[in-house]
C-alpha cells in the first residue's frame, strides 16, 4: 500500500500540490493523468523522496524497491545487455561474492538466493525485453555509445523493468517509443506484478494496460476505478452532478437571501429572518465545475483539390547515399482522400518515406508522378528545433503575410491553436506542445492537399489529441501518419501501409491484428502482408483497389459530410444543454427558454437521422470494400 496524506509541494514558488492524498493497493496498475503543468513530474518526485512537500506524508513499505527510467541515458562502451543485466544490483551482488566467497555455508546461501531470484534465466528476461523494445541479437552487443539518444532511452526503459522494482514508476515512456514498442510496453505494463504508476497521454495504453486513473486537477488527486475511458466517463458524470448541485445551492441561498432582505427590518420577522441568516450560513457553497478549456487546432482547406492519383511511384527507390537505397520496388499510389497510417519498427524507413513523398529526398530510380499544383504540408517532430527561438509564434506568422493587418496575422495564429496570451511569447519560452501546434500551423499554413505528419503528437496531451483529431478528420486533403499512438491512427485514417524489409506494402488487417502480430512475436520481425489471392499478381491487386477505391469516392464522401453534420449538430445541442441548464433564463425569458427547448429537440431529431444514415451508408461501404 502506498499512501500520501496531504501533500503539498512547490515548484519555483509555484503551488502544484495543496494538501493532496492518495491510496495506493499493492499490485495496482494506475495511470496519472491531467493537464500539461499540472505537476505530475512533481508528483513523481515527491514518492522518491529527491523533492521534499512542504506539508504531509508519504508512506511506501520498508523494504520496497522504486524504480524509474535514469533521466541521462546510458552512454558507456558496454553491451547492451551488461547494462541491463547490471540494473538487477542484487543479482550482480551475490554474482560478484560467489567468484570470492570461500566458506561453504555462504557459498550455500548465495547460490539458493540465486536461484530463488531466478538469476540463471536472467539473461533471456533481458534479452527478450530488448527485443520487445526493438533491439536484435546483433544490437544488444553493440555498445550503447553506438545509438542515438532515443535508443539509449530504450535501454535505460529496459534497465528498470528488467530490475522489476515493487514500484515502478513511468514518466511517459511511448515518447522514444515508435508504435511497435508502445504495443509492447503495453502488453509488458499490464501482466507486471507489482505496482506501476505511469504518467502518458496515450490513451489505448491508459486503456489497456491500468486499472485505474488518478486525476491530477486543481491540485488535489482523485483515484477512480477503471480505464481512461471509464474514467472519463465517471468524470463527467460527477461534473454534470456537481454542476446540478451547484445550481440548486444557488437556488436555495437565492431563496434564503430573498426573505432575509426583505423582513429582517421587521420587528415581527426578525427572529425569522436571524434564523435564515444562520441556516445560510450552514448551507455553505458548492463549487464550480472548473473546465480547462482546450484550444482547438484547424487546417486550412485546400483550394481546389486536384484529381486522383495525386501521387503515383513506379519502381521507385530511395536513400540518403548513392547505390544504397534504404527502400527499394515502391510501386504504390495516393489518392485524394486516402488517410494513410505508415506501421513498422523505427529504423525501417518510415521517415525516409514520408521525406521522399513530400520532395525532400530525391528518389534514385523510378518514375514519381505528382497532381498538377500539388502542394504538400510536412511535419516532423525535431523540426521543432526550427523555429526561431527569439521570434513570437505572431512574427513567425507575419513572414508569411507580409503586408497583412496585424488582425489578419493574430486570426492565423488562433487558427494553429495557440491562446491569445502565448501569441506573442518568444518561441524558446513556449512549451513543447504550444512549439507543436505552432509548427503544425506553419506545414499547413499554404492549405496543401497532403498532410505528412511524423510523430504529431510527442508533446500534446489526452485533450490536445483529441484537437488534433478532430482537425484532421475535418480537414479535406489527404494525409500520411506516422505515430505510436494507436488511438491517433484509429481515430483518422482507412488505409495501413507497413514500411518493412526495404520496401512498402499495404497491410490487410485492422490494428488489432497489427497489435497481436506485434505482441506474439515478442520482437519486430519482418512480417510481410499476404496478398488477397494468390492467383491475383500484386499489382494487379493494387489496380483492383484503386479501382474500388475510385467507384465508391461518391459514398465515401457523403459518409464524411454525414460526420461533419453530426460533429456539427452534437456542439449545438451541448451549447443549448448549457444554456437551458442555467436557471435564470427561465426566470427572466421564459419564451427564449421556449424556444431553445424547442431547438434542442429539432437538434436531437437530426442528429439520430443523421447517425442512422450514417450506420447505413458505412455498412454499405464496409461490405463494398470487403467484397
Amino acid at each position: 500500500m502506498i499512501t500520501l496524506t496531504e501533500i503539498s509541494a512547490r515548484i519555483a514558488g509555484r503551488l502544484l500540490l495543496d494538501n493532496a492524498s492518495l491510496s495506493l493497493p499493492s499490485g495496482t496498475k494506475a495511470g496519472l493523468v491531467g493537464r500539461n503543468g499540472a505537476g505530475k513530474s512533481t508528483l513523481f518526485r515527491v514518492i522518491t523522496g529527491d523533492l521534499g512537500s512542504e506539508t504531509g506524508s508519504v508512506s511506501i513499505p520498508k523494504a520496497a524497491r522504486i524504480g524509474q527510467v535514469a533521466q541521462e541515458a546510458p552512454g558507456t562502451e558496454q553491451p547492451l545487455i551488461e547494462i541491463v543485466l547490471a540494473a538487477d544490483k542484487e543479482r550482480a551482488a551475490l554474482l560478484a561474492e560467489a567468484e570470492t566467497a570461500s566458506d561453504p555455508h555462504r557459498i550455500a546461501e548465495i547460490q539458493m538466493r540465486l536461484v530463488d531470484i531466478d538469476a540463471h534465466s536472467a539473461e533471456a528476461r533481458a534479452a527478450s525485453i530488448l527485443a520487445g523494445l526493438g533491439f536484435d541479437r546483433e544490437a544488444q552487443a553493440r555498445p550503447a555509445s553506438s545509438f542515438s539518444g532515443g535508443w539509449r532511452m530504450r535501454v535505460a526503459l529496459a534497465a528498470v523493468l528488467f530490475a522489476e522494482p515493487d514500484l515502478l514508476l513511468l514518466d511517459e515512456p511511448t515518447n522514444y517509443l515508435d508504435l511497435e514498442g508502445t504495443m509492447w510496453l503495453e502488453d509488458y505494463i499490464r501482466r507486471y506484478p507489482h505496482t506501476v504508476v505511469i504518467i502518458s497521454h496515450d490513451r489505448d495504453l491508459l486503456n489497456n494496460a491500468v486499472n485505474s486513473i488518478v486525476h491530477l486537477d486543481q491540485k488535489k488527486l482523485t483515484f477512480y476505478r477503471g480505464n481512461y475511458d471509464q474514467f472519463e466517463r465517471q468524470k463527467a458524470e460527477a461534473d454534470e452532478l456537481q454542476t446540478k448541485a451547484k445550481a440548486k445551492n444557488e437556488a436555495a441561498r437565492k431563496h434564503l437571501q430573498s426573505f432575509i432582505d426583505r423582513f429582517k427590518a421587521k420587528a415581527s420577522k426578525a427572529r425569522q429572518a436571524q434564523s435564515r441568516v444562520k441556516a445560510l450560513e450552514r448551507m455553505g457553497t458548492v463549487a464550480a465545475v472548473i473546465e480547462d478549456h482546450v484550444q482547438p487546432i484547424t487546417f486550412p482547406e485546400p483550394e481546389k483539390q486536384p484529381a486522383s492519383p495525386i501521387v503515383a511511384v513506379q519502381g521507385g527507390a530511395v536513400g540518403y547515399q548513392p547505390g544504397k537505397p534504404i527502400l527499394k520496388n515502391l510501386n504504390l499510389r495516393i489518392d485524394n482522400d486516402d488517410r494513410i497510417a505508415l506501421l513498422g519498427s523505427n529504423g525501417n524507413g518510415k521517415s525516409t518515406f514520408a521525406k521522399f513523398i513530400s520532395g525532400r529526398l530525391a528518389p534514385e530510380s523510378g518514375e514519381v508522378k505528382l497532381a498538377p499544383s500539388l502542394k504538400i504540408g510536412f511535419f516532423a517532430q525535431h523540426q521543432l528545433d526550427d523555429l526561431i527561438p527569439e521570434q513570437s509564434a505572431v512574427e513567425h506568422v507575419r513572414r508569411l503575410m507580409p503586408g497583412d493587418p496585424e488582425a489578419k496575422v493574430r486570426a492565423r495564429v488562433a487558427q494553429m491553436g495557440l491562446a491569445t496570451e502565448k501569441m506573442a511569447t518568444a518561441a524558446k519560452d513556449l512549451s513543447g506542445g504550444e512549439k507543436a501546434r505552432l509548427l503544425m500551423g506553419l506545414a499547413a499554413f499554404h492549405a496543401p492537399n497532403l498532410l505528412i505528419l511524423d510523430e504529431p503528437t510527442n508533446h500534446l496531451d489526452i485533450d490536445s489529441r483529441r484537437a488534433l483529431i478532430e482537425a484532421l478528420n475535418d480537414y479535406d486533403g489527404a494525409v500520411i501518419l506516422i505515430s505510436h499512438d494507436r488511438h491517433l491512427i484509429e481515430a483518422t485514417v482507412d488505409r495501413l501501409w507497413l514500411v518493412n524489409g526495404g520496401t512498402v506494402t499495404a497491410f490487410e488487417g485492422d490494428m488489432d491484428e497489427y497489435r497481436d502480430l506485434i505482441v506474439a512475436s515478442g520482437k519486430k520481425k519482418e512480417e510481410k502482408p499476404q496478398p488477397a489471392d494468390d492467383a491475383t499478381s500484386k499489382a494487379d491487386q493494387r489496380k483492383l483497389n484503386a479501382e474500388k477505391r475510385a467507384s465508391l469516392t461518391p459514398l465515401k464522401k457523403k459518409i464524411n459530410e454525414i460526420e461533419s453534420l453530426t460533429a456539427k449538430l452534437e456542439k449545438q445541442i451541448q451549447a443549448l444543454d448549457a444554456e437551458l441548464a442555467d436557471p435564470a433564463l427561465y426566470e427572466k425569458a421564459p419564451a427564449k427558454a421556449a424556444e431553445k427547448a424547442k431547438q434542442r429537440g429539432e437538434a436531437a431529431a437530426k442528429l439520430a437521422a443523421a447517425e442512422e444514415d450514417w450506420l447505413m451508408l458505412s455498412s454499405q461501404y464496409e461490405e463494398a470494400m470487403a467484397g
